[in-house]
């Protein structure tokens, strides 16, 4: 009994990686009409208002700025183009980042001072964020993360870079109830994805980590400063 029980959870699990693929493969052709990511957040906000509906409207790749395209990669995955899904290296920096503020944390608040105002810093690609935002949740257990992984190869042997980066833009956070390049450009800029400069651009992409809190403090220190370092990276960044 115990064999065919646990024959039957590893047949279920298979049976979802096999469902996850299909829409996988539905996505790499069809523009997603909402996410796991945007449904949870509209439950959120029609739990305040039930009236609430998301600011979300898809633009193919060629209706997107080069210069917000460049920005994201610059900002969020400098290596997309080569890396398979998983930038390892990415991962060890941020494990090391992070795990020294901790520690930096831990000694402030042991002699009475101020903790360190750097933020932690995340080691997912694009592809990765993709992979999370279309299926799964901002939790952060290892069970996510692992179905993550799973999820971010499915997409990386399905789909281009060009199409990877193309959905990125367009189911990205960009602010409360705000999703996708075209919804932040009008609303922060009243102008079209195509249309924006790179100073529009970079600061776009300087919200990617915080984009609810950056929609209410737009005139953080922080956000301006990162603007500024993303204008420098920008024209090395590689796009496809």
């Amino acid at each position: 009994m115990g064999l065919r029980l646990v024959a039957a959870a590893v047949a279920l699990v298979l049976l979802y990686q096999v469902w996850l693929f299909g829409w996988v493969v539905w996505y790499a052709y069809v523009p997603p009409a909402s996410t796991a990511i945007m449904r949870a957040e509209l439950s959120r906000l029609q739990a305040q208002d039930p009236h609430r509906r998301l600011n979300y409207q898809w633009v193919d790749y060629r209706r997107i700025s080069n210069h917000l395209k460049r920005a994201a990669v610059a900002a969020e995955d400098a290596n997309f183009l080569e890396h398979g899904g998983i930038d390892w290296d990415a991962v060890e920096r941020a494990y090391a980042h992070n795990r020294q503020l901790a520690e930096a944390t831990e000694r402030a608040l042991a002699r009475g001072r101020k903790p360190p105002s750097r933020p932690m810093r995340g080691g997912s690609t694009i592809t990765q964020q993709v992979a999370k935002n279309l299926f799964l949740s901002n939790s952060r257990n290892y069970l996510r993360k692992g179905q993550e992984v799973v999820i971010t190869y499915m997409i990386e042997m399905v789909m281009s870079k060009q199409r990877i980066l193309e959905l990125y833009l367009n189911i990205a956070e960009w602010g409360e109830g705000v999703f996708g390049a075209e919804a932040a450009a009008r609303h922060y800029f009243k102008t079209s994805a195509a249309s924006l400069s790179a100073y529009q651009a970079a600061r776009l992409a300087s919200m990617l980590p915080r984009p609810r809190y950056y929609d209410k403090h737009r005139g953080s220190a922080y956000l301006a400063s990162r603007t500024d370092r993303l204008l420098r990276w920008m024209p090395g960044a590689a796009i496809p």
